[in-house]
């Protein structure tokens, strides 16, 4: 864990010192830039997050697209419930597990995709930053919340590393 240098308090509480309110900020950037461009692809942002998952991996359960996304299955459903009514994937129970549901692209899922190849390039161009700035930060960014993930994780009394024997619940 990192110390931090004798930083008054008052300093520490101002917004404008505030990480997670500079990451929210740019969030929220993203968002409009992402609203107006998918807008012409008939998606939501998190509609295409699960769409760039599909993308990459192919058909997969509900379970892992939620892992990659970080985000459960009550938030997810809906999101597939409405990608699914706009025929861009199906879902269907697996043979092996009924209690699992995978998702798969439509042909006019994966034919989306052509379509949606140069949102990433405009965003990025949005940005200013060069390829190389850009793989910095996100560098950066998924350092900052592995750390807080693990930060979280230890202060979870129910983590399965604080067993005493190692044997978590």
């Amino acid at each position: 864990m990192t110390t931090l240098p004798e930083v008054p308090d008052e300093e520490l509480l101002r917004l404008d010192h505030q990480l997670c309110f500079s990451l929210h900020a740019a969030s929220r950037a993203f968002g409009s830039r992402y609203r107006v461009l998918l807008k012409e692809l008939g998606l939501t942002y998190p509609q295409y997050l699960v769409m760039l998952v599909l993308w990459e991996h192919g058909e997969l359960p509900v379970k892992q697209i939620g892992a990659h996304l970080r985000l459960d299955s009550g938030t997810l459903s809906p999101l597939l419930k409405r990608l699914q009514a706009a025929g861009l994937v199906r879902r269907a129970r697996s043979a092996e597990d009924e209690r699992s549901v995978t998702v798969a692209l439509t042909e006019d899922g994966a034919a989306l995709r052509e379509r949606a190849r140069l949102v990433p390039r405009r965003i990025l161009a949005g940005t200013g930053l060069s390829l190389e700035e850009i793989r910095t930060l996100r560098g950066l960014v998924d350092r900052v919340t592995a750390e807080l993930d693990a930060a979280g994780d230890a202060a979870d009394p129910h983590h399965a590393g604080d067993a005493p024997d190692g044997a978590g619940h």
